[in-house]
């Protein structure tokens, strides 16, 4: 099985790219940064470059003559106000967790769909499910990457393509070195710095990359997918189907303190 990685040069891709090539899969991973690793093939290329990204592409193609499997794991966060945000933010955000996925799969999918056969898993965040207090557009972003591959689905299962999107809660990573971090005003200050630590501890206690490794490996043995699947803590999980039964202001003020709100 041939599967192509994104964001494989650190955190959950890095230690994916491994796990599975220790596993005996040809693993081809995609990252602008190249590195070297005897479990894996890295491949340097910026997803958010149409052209760079053809070119990754080609690159897999050329070696092995078919993808079997694409996992869209690149992708960064962004901690800030709505208010606060700037469009140079936005759009940066965006490019890599939305267009960047999208480029990727537009590039596989010709390949999947001449096999009539393939597999595109899309990393996508617990925070996708609702809206995250000063993670607003991280949630959204995550939640555009979602509906996208849900309408994704529709259009390509009469080849023999499936694709799923697997929500994580938070992951035990660097994640907090890569964050954009927009413009906080004195007003949101002091709610913000809390939240902020509270952040940073979640993710320090967070699953390990190995765990959401194995998760992975036991979706890629599924004879067909589902639109969603969830791999995290027991309580992150469960606040998904909370949001679901309980009423929105209900939900909000469990929100609120759950994140110690004033």
């Amino acid at each position: 099985m041939v599967i192509c990685i994104t964001g494989a040069s650190s955190g959950i891709g890095f230690s994916l790219a491994n796990y599975l090539g220790k596993k005996g899969y040809k693993v081809y991973g995609v990252s602008r940064r190249k590195i070297e690793s005897p479990l894996f093939y890295s491949i340097s290329a910026d997803i958010t470059d149409h052209n760079q990204v053809s070119s990754a592409v080609a690159e897999i193609k050329g070696h092995e003559d078919r993808i079997d499997v694409l996992i869209n794991n690149a992708g960064m966060g962004m901690v800030g106000t709505v208010e606060g945000a700037n469009k140079e933010e936005i759009i940066r955000l965006f490019e890599l967790n939305v267009i960047g996925a999208t480029q990727l799969m537009s590039a596989v999918l010709p390949i999947m769909k001449a096999q009539k056969k393939g597999k595109i898993i899309n990393i996508s965040s617990i925070g996708s499910e609702m809206g995250l207090p000063f993670r607003g557009f991280y949630s959204a972003s995550k939640a555009a990457l979602d509906k996208l591959t849900e309408a994704l689905r529709y259009e390509v299962y009469s080849w023999g393509v499936e694709a799923c999107i697997l929500h994580l809660g938070d992951v035990k990573t660097g994640i907090a070195e890569k964050r954009i971090q927009s413009g906080v005003s004195e007003d949101y200050q002091e709610t913000y710095r809390k939240i902020y630590e509270q952040i940073n501890a979640h993710v320090d206690s967070g699953i390990s990359p190995e765990r959401v490794a194995v998760y992975i490996e036991k979706l890629l043995g599924k004879r067909k997918f589902k639109a969603h699947y969830y791999c995290g803590k027991w309580g992150q999980r469960a606040a998904v189907t909370l949001k679901r039964l309980l009423p929105q202001t209900l939900f909000e003020k469990l929100m609120k303190k759950y994140n110690q709100l004033p």
